[in-house]
Order: structure tokens, then sequence, then C-alpha cells
């Protein structure tokens, strides 16, 4: 279905650019409502889930909320609040450095490592849904993509 119809737009764009900027911002939230649906019955957002895959890939290393916040995905989201509710559940261990909330190592935990397994394994069933390009399509649409935040 074209995106005109998906969002039920009856007069053409303006421009390519226009339609290239909605069609951007349309398929964000498609693909955002298909994660949730994965990670909703894990109890996470996909910000916690961000952090999560940060802290895994760091190799059992422990790194600030800020560094964190340099690598997410959604720079508006409040890191701290999310390494919280992830430590809440047992996710994370911090480091807290006195008098800064800011200033402490976060590094994720064994039950963090299981969970995050287990959630990822779910949420890639969305490759489903994405399984209409090919891998070359894929790396052209990255490359495209790079190219436009470039």
């Amino acid at each position: 279905m074209s995106l005109e119809q998906e969002i039920k737009q009856t007069k053409p764009f303006k421009s390519n650019y226009e339609k290239t900027l909605v069609n951007i911002m349309f398929t964000n939230n498609w693909i955002h409502f298909k994660q949730n649906k994965y990670l909703k019955k894990f109890d996470i957002s996909i910000q916690q889930y961000n952090v999560l895959r940060i802290l895994n890939g760091q190799k059992d290393q422990p790194i600030t909320i800020n560094e964190i916040i340099d690598r997410m995905l959604d720079k508006m989201s409040n890191a701290s609040r999310l390494v919280d509710k992830l430590f809440a559940k047992g996710y994370v261990s911090r480091d807290q450095k006195v008098g800064n909330r800011r200033a402490c190592d976060v590094k994720i935990t064994p039950k963090g490592k299981s969970f995050l397994e287990e959630v990822t394994k779910s949420i890639n069933g969305i490759e489903k849904d994405m399984n209409k390009l090919n891998d070359a399509e894929f790396e052209e649409l990255n490359s495209l993509l790079d190219k436009l935040r470039n």
C-alpha cells in the first residue's frame, strides 16, 4: 500500500523531499508500533531495551550515564530514569558516585543479559514483517539513510 493510501492523503505531496520526510516519519512510527507489540509482553520500553543493548555491548565493562546518553537512539530519553527502572528490576548494577546521579558506573547484570537475550529473540520476530526487502536492498537503504544524515 502506498504512503498516500496509508495516510489517506488525497492531494499530492509538494515534492519528493516532502514525501520522503513524511514516509520516514510514518515508517519510523510503524516500526516502533511493531517493536512495542513485542516488548509489551516483557514490560519494557524501547528505550530500556536500547540501554540494555548498549550495556551488553560493553562486554562487562561499566559505562557512565553520560556515555549511555551519547549512544542512545532516542536522545530525548531520560537515561537516569531508565537506568533506575532497570536497576529496580535487577537488570543493571550501578556504582554511584557521591552527590551526582549521572556520575555512576552502570553495568548489565547476568539477569539483565538473560532477559535481553529472551527479549531479543522475541523482537527479532519483527523481521517477518520486514522481509519485503533483500540484503542488497537493505544495504542500499542504509547507505541512503546514512547519506541523508551526513
